[in-house]
């Protein structure tokens, strides 16, 4: 066997570990044991996905509802913001909380860690860079 330096077998063990993990929850998924085990894997390791996800209208927001879209704005922009998209249609709320979220490293809750989580009172730009500074880490 060739000789791996740490770097190397870690990206390995990363790899390997991967191929094996399910934490895709689906609406008549009955796995609790195995989604609870991906969700202390992703806080064992820390996984951060603000860095590698951005809700989009075809990945989620064009998935989920009109109340849940709001929700996500409340979250991650303001409950002004939210306000000001209440009285869109559907396709068009969609698109413009993409544009509104795309600024913000909003997660929707199944993506978030405990890492992750929006501590409350804190603004956005305290909460942007603690997150990249903890991904950088």
């Amino acid at each position: 066997m060739v000789e791996l330096d740490h770097d190397s077998r870690m990206a390995l063990f990363a790899h390997c570990t991967a191929l094996t993990v399910d934490a895709v929850k689906l609406p008549f998924d009955l796995r609790p044991r195995a989604l609870a085990a991906a969700g202390r894997l992703a806080e064992t390791v820390a996984l951060d996905m603000t860095g590698y996800w951005r809700p989009t209208v075809q990945s989620y927001l064009g998935r989920i509802t009109k109340a849940g879209i709001l929700e996500a704005i409340r979250e991650g922009v303001s409950e002004e913001a939210a306000e000001c998209l209440s009285g869109m249609k559907k396709t068009e709320m969609a698109i413009a909380a993409k544009q509104l979220l795309a600024a913000t490293d909003w997660l929707p809750p199944l993506l978030r860690t405990a890492k992750t989580e929006y501590p409350t009172g804190a603004s956005d730009e305290a909460q942007g860079h603690d997150l990249r500074s903890q991904a950088a880490e």
